[in-house]
């Protein structure tokens, strides 16, 4: 498989190698397997959350009401008085 990246990333990878003295194959190998795991985890969680709301085990929440949540909690409600 050939992998092309950004020449900015390139460089960056290039330095890690030479700081870490790993050879780049074996970092972009650690760094992809890393990255799909994560994304295997993330897409299992969204399944179950997504069979939760099916189930009627939660409710769903307007998207604009968490925000102005969000907002409110944080202090960035940019629509108080």
């Amino acid at each position: 498989m050939e992998v092309h990246l950004k020449p900015e990333t390139e460089s960056r990878l290039n330095e890690l190698a030479s700081q870490t003295g790993r050879p780049t194959d074996e970092l972009v190998e650690d760094a992809m397997a890393g990255y799909l795991a994560e994304m295997s985890q993330i897409r299992k969680m969204l399944e179950y959350r997504y069979e939760d709301l099916k189930q009627n085990r939660v409710l769903p929440v307007d998207g604009e009401e968490v925000f102005t949540r969000v907002r409110k909690k944080s202090g960035n409600d940019t629509n108080r008085a």
